[in-house]
């Protein structure tokens, strides 16, 4: 993500615009004060914000 932010989850679907629907998603949001973590059902993540996609990915170190 282009905002210090990155997402895990289960991609559902996608178009051609990257635009990604994903579930069970954690997002870790890194601040100043240190990372905080969001978990959430499902999303639907605009492709304009996308920047790099990891298969099998895991996030980060917690």
């Amino acid at each position: 993500m282009k905002n210090d932010k990155e997402m895990v989850g289960t991609l559902l679907g996608f178009d051609g615009y990257v635009n990604m629907v994903l579930a069970d998603v954690t997002e870790f949001e890194f601040t100043a004060q240190g990372k905080r973590i969001t978990k959430l059902p499902h999303i639907l993540l605009n492709g304009s914000n996308i920047v790099m996609m990891v298969p099998g990915g895991e996030g980060p170190e917690i």
